[in-house]
């Protein structure tokens, strides 16, 4: 057996696994991100990890075949560089040579959102799919996109960006500057400034009580209150739902993948999401007749799949 160890670095969190031939994590170690203390201390940190999965899954390094990372921004994938990650607030840093140095193994370095893309495509949800868009909604709107089996990132390695497309002219103000993107509304921050607008505007209501019963407004406050009948929560969600929706449609009908699947936090909501998210697609969407449309489909492998995807990047090259 072939074993393959992947690294997914986050702005919390750095998680190793190791993952065999076939795709399947034999164990994994999380270790804190620490980015504010330094690129060196986070480097440490992603060594940390990285000892830790191989200790737990009982595999010498002599073993690993190779190393794939999945980090947060625009990488330089033939040099080994992450040319700029705003979450890291790193520069120019030779991240794949100092983790090769380190471990004596070819490193390959992948944009985090397209490691797990990659990953949700080998071994989640997309598998047998040719062509495949992956969206993370988490605190903003991670995307990879896959064209003909292989990772799409553009000329200067910094393509995919979907949640940076506007869709709302002059709208809310999104992190990268502009203003109405998709992010800034389908995010999970913006179903949480969406649900925090209508609590302002409507302060008697459940949807109120909820979000001060759980200490503060979360992504699930709106859809908890639609559940049992608030009017409010109902209203946010639908309005969440067509955001969502809008980016989604505008992503098929660009790229008209096989599938297009959808994670993060906010899917925990499952059909509560799904169901009015395909409705509203399906009207938008530019091949209404078609007999073969885009599959909405949410994601399988949760937090595996970056550690999974970025592990698979040494085997399929």
């Amino acid at each position: 057996m072939k074993y393959y160890l992947g690294i997914d670095i986050g702005g919390t969190n750095i998680k190793a696994g190791v993952v065999d031939e076939n795709a399947v994590l034999a164990a994994h170690s999380s270790v804190k991100t620490e980015s504010g203390a330094g690129y060196a201390v986070t480097l440490e940190n992603i060594f940390k990890a990285a000892d830790g999965a191989l200790e737990l899954a009982g595999i010498d390094i002599e073993k690993i075949k190779s190393i794939g990372v999945g980090c947060p921004g625009t990488m330089d994938a033939a040099n080994g560089t992450v040319v700029y990650s705003n979450n890291l607030r790193w520069e120019n840093m030779p991240l794949g040579s100092d983790i090769s140095q380190k471990y004596a193994k070819k490193v390959y370095l992948e944009n985090d959102a397209n490691a797990a893309a990659y990953g949700e495509y080998i071994a989640g949800a997309a598998k047998g799919a040719k062509n495949a868009v992956v969206l993370t909604l988490g605190t903003g709107v991670g995307a990879g996109i896959i064209i003909d089996g292989k990772i799409y990132s553009g000329s200067n390695m910094a393509g995919g960006e979907i949640g940076h497309t506007v869709i709302e002219i002059d709208g809310w103000e999104c992190t990268c500057g502009r203003k109405g993107c998709f992010e800034a509304y389908a995010s999970a921050t913006g179903l949480i400034r969406m649900t925090a607008e209508m609590i302002k505007e409507k302060p008697i209501s459940r949807l109120k009580e909820l979000a001060e019963a759980g200490g503060k407004i979360s992504a699930r406050t709106a859809f908890n209150a639609a559940k049992l009948g608030d009017d409010y929560g109902k209203s946010v969600v639908e309005k969440y739902i067509k955001y969502l929706a809008c980016g989604i449609a505008n992503t098929i009908n660009i790229f008209q993948p096989d599938i297009l699947c959808i994670g993060g936090g906010v899917c925990n909501e499952g059909d509560n999401l799904l169901k009015p998210l395909k409705k509203e697609v399906a009207k938008q969407i530019y091949t209404k007749n078609s007999e073969k449309n885009t599959e909405i489909a949410l994601c399988a492998l949760a937090n595996e799949a970056g550690m999974i995807g970025s592990a698979m990047l040494g085997k399929n090259k």
